[in-house]
């Protein structure tokens, strides 16, 4: 019964989302994602170029020392993104600091495709308990997001390359964070991640050894089959399917797909927890095990908790709590 009202819960807030979104067209915008590239009219060519950005280190790459210049005021964090898409709004990063005494251990959050608040019992949580948490605003969310846009449309979308250049901005501007931190003397750094916002904790997490541990809730290897097969995303997908088939939209978001980057994941000095909810329907509870299995085939023991409740009911008591309780066990262990 109660597991039934849960799936009931769930699909009102799937619907209730479903409703701001705006079915937007196809295009591969390969200039977005790959600035170098010129005349870029095929899906093929677009998905050369994916795999060269695949095997290029230094496509996420951080900044240099002297890059992040911050303001730092009033419990905020601002600065220019290192990635300027001309959109004024989206190009000025805003992160929320939530500071615990006498500590320097923080813990950088990045929240869920379109979020609309921050969570402010989270970063308490976790904030009374001696850690500092920064929560980050993702492209084109919350303080970032385009004038009159019903929904971060430009963050996730059939546009092959502006996804790819939105997540890929939300790395280089979580590592210029991450690198500012250290600067203030922040030594002890983790991340978090929640859907969407786990495929950009997980890929810092990847390419960034100034990260010690990551918990990834309701997340996934391969972008391209969260979208093929979630809920939330059928509009995407309606836009995608008359134009790419989900081996080909693979290959094109190869760059953000999680499990490409398995031994990376694999350091000895990162700490992996995964949430999972076994009744989601936007995030396939079987795509996260497929990231769990690609893991292990390279040595990774992650910790794994999975909860009996859906994508957004993993917000409610005692689900919360418990996935809460697992990431504090996380950030508690020594290096």
């Amino acid at each position: 019964m109660y597991c039934r009202w849960l799936d009931r819960w769930d699909e009102r807030r799937a619907e209730r989302g479903e409703a701001l979104k705006e079915w937007t067209a196809f295009a591969l915008d390969a200039a977005l994602a790959f600035p170098d590239s010129h005349g870029v009219t095929s899906l093929a060519e677009f998905c050369t170029l994916a795999d060269h950005a695949t095997a290029d280190p230094t496509f996420f790459a951080g900044p240099s020392q002297q890059d992040p210049v911050v303001d730092r005021e009033d419990g905020w964090i601002r600065f220019t993104s290192s990635l300027p898409t001309g959109i004024a709004e989206n190009d000025l990063v805003w992160a929320k600091v939530t500071e615990a005494r006498s500590s320097d251990r923080a813990l950088v959050v990045f929240h869920h495709w379109n979020a609309s608040r921050r969570s402010p019992k989270l970063a308490n949580f976790f904030s009374r308990r001696g850690i500092t948490v920064i929560e980050m605003a993702l492209p084109y969310h919350l303080e970032r997001s385009r004038p009159s846009s019903s929904h971060a449309d430009h963050m996730l979308s059939p546009n092959l390359g502006r996804t790819i250049q939105s997540v890929r901005q939300a790395v280089l501007d979580g590592r210029k964070l991450i690198h500012a931190l250290q600067n203030q003397g922040y030594g002890d750094i983790s991340v978090l991640g929640m859907s969407l916002g786990a495929w950009v904790a997980g890929l810092i997490a990847a390419h960034d050894p100034a990260v010690k541990r990551a918990a990834l809730l309701l997340s996934a290897g391969s972008l391209a089959d969260m979208v093929w097969t979630g809920r939330a995303t059928r509009h995407i997908r309606a836009s995608l399917e008359a134009e790419v088939g989900l081996a080909n939209l693979r290959r094109a978001w190869a760059p953000l797909n999680l499990e490409n980057y398995a031994d990376k994941l694999a350091r000895t000095d990162l700490d992996l927890q995964f949430v999972f909810a076994t009744r989601d329907t936007v995030v396939l509870p079987e795509l996260g095990r497929q990231l769990v299995a690609k893991l292990r085939t390279v040595g990774v023991t992650p910790g794994i908790l999975e909860l009996n409740c859906g994508h957004y009911s993993l917000s409610l008591p005692p689900n919360v709590i418990w996935a809460g309780l697992s990431v504090l066990r996380l950030l508690s262990r020594s290096q």
